[in-house]
């Protein structure tokens, strides 16, 4: 990674062969497929990190697989020498990204419920309704159970589940899974979600909480 001045590549150009254009340098593992600098998608860049989203990394981790992990590296580049401050693997591969100052991160932590219309917001609605071959099962979720502890359908039905979570703690996170039938997702607290399948395996099916 390479720190240069934008005013001597200019006096370069322009013919000053004494203007020093590359400040300072420092290696990385090993090829820098992305990088960004802290704020520098922003109109306040603030010059003082760089993260180098690498490729390539394949001899530095534990050969888990075909897909090997790669490597980040956060450079602090503020002073007049760069200094590697912080290496981590990455899930392959590392892609564009942007570093934020923490007090411009202004998050929603809870859902509200009003804010979805298929929302189930007692338990006394958790039901099962069922018009021709179309089930729509409704559930609320609160820690640590499902409202509905079984539900039964017939091979062939197409199956809508509607989940509610009920909890509002901050980061209380649920989900729903059932293995066999690909189904995974998660409800964040005050959060609805919902998804259609066709039942077309019989048998018996662990519904779980994937959170």
């Amino acid at each position: 990674i390479a720190k240069w001045s934008v005013e001597a590549a200019i006096k370069q150009f322009q013919g000053d062969t004494g203007a020093k254009v590359v400040l300072d340098t420092v290696d990385v593992q090993y090829q820098p497929g992305h990088g960004y600098t802290s704020m520098g998608e922003t109109n306040q860049p603030d010059g003082q990190f760089f993260n180098s989203g690498n490729k390539f990394s394949k001899d530095r981790f534990l050969p888990v697989g075909p897909l090997h992990v790669e490597t980040e590296q956060l450079i602090d580049i503020s002073g007049d020498t760069m200094k590697l401050i912080h290496d981590h693997s990455a899930y392959s591969e590392p892609h564009d990204g942007i570093i934020v100052r923490a007090d411009v991160i202004k998050t929603r932590q809870i859902y509200d419920l009003d804010e979805f219309p298929n929302a189930v917001k007692t338990k006394e609605e958790s039901t099962i309704e069922r018009n021709g071959k179309n089930v729509h099962i409704k559930l609320i979720s609160q820690a640590p159970a499902f409202s509905m502890r079984e539900f039964r359908v017939k091979k062939g039905d197409i199956v809508t589940i509607t989940l509610t979570n009920h909890d509002k703690v901050e980061d209380l996170t649920h989900g729903f899974g059932i293995p066999r039938y690909n189904i995974s997702f998660i409800v964040n607290p005050q959060e609805t979600k919902s998804v259609t399948f066709v039942a077309d395996k019989p048998g018996v099916f662990w519904c779980y909480c994937l959170h």
